[in-house]
């Protein structure tokens, strides 16, 4: 239900172009690690992922009829304030029914950038084993809607890129705060190496990615 609505909403107010979709793995679990610069990221992804997601939302989203409906449809709230730990449960719950979970690893909207992680992935990616595929929402960020300062310009296009699986862990199994640390910055290169190759991409106004056509 929730990914019909997401499909009726973004292909209806914006005209997303979805690259690289067919690297998400089509069964097992698995963490989409998605960029965020405007407030449509979470929904852009519910429409144009292969597989329903999962994704952790602020808890401040779950206010009046929308806590219910975000519920329902499968999304998970979280207090980014503290450590949540019914949070952190039924994330990885997700990850230990094969299913697809959604992070936002700068924690909040900002510059879209990766430029500033928190532990939180690197901590679901080495617990569940669950493998990384980065995804680079891209198009709002250079122009903005007149009516609303956080949203893509209505009917324009917005980017969604997929990049290549990748395991954070070292093959070494070990989830100390050292071996954290370095998976949150082995995470990091990743990410950002996969947006600026989304950014080259997309900026040739190629409807082809690494040759294979988009999906």
């Amino acid at each position: 239900m929730g990914r019909r609505i997401a499909v009726g909403l973004m292909y209806g107010l914006w005209q997303p172009r979805v690259l690289g979709a067919w690297r998400v793995p089509a069964t097992g679990p698995a963490i989409l690690a998605v960029n965020h610069s405007h407030n449509v990221d979470g929904p852009m992804l519910l429409g144009t992922s292969p597989r329903p997601v999962h994704f952790l939302v602020k808890k401040e989203a779950f206010v009046g009829p929308l806590g219910p409906f975000l519920r329902s449809i499968g999304q998970l709230s979280v207090d980014r304030h503290t450590a949540d730990r019914a949070a952190t449960t039924h994330a990885l719950d997700v990850l230990a029914q094969g299913g697809l979970l959604g992070i936002f690893p700068e924690g909040t909207r900002g510059e879209g950038d990766f430029a500033a992680l928190r532990g939180g992935l690197a901590y679901f990616a080495l617990r569940s084993g669950a493998p990384i595929v980065p995804v680079a929402v891209l198009g709002s960020s250079e122009r903005r809607s007149r009516l609303v300062g956080a949203l893509p310009p209505l009917r324009g296009r917005v980017d969604v890129v997929f990049g290549e699986p990748f395991e954070a862990g070292d093959g070494a199994g070990r989830r100390t705060r050292k071996a954290l640390d370095a998976a949150t910055r082995r995470i990091q290169e990743r990410l950002t190496g996969h947006l600026a190759e989304a950014r080259a991409l997309t900026g040739s106004r190629s409807t082809h990615l690494n040759g294979e056509r988009a999906q």
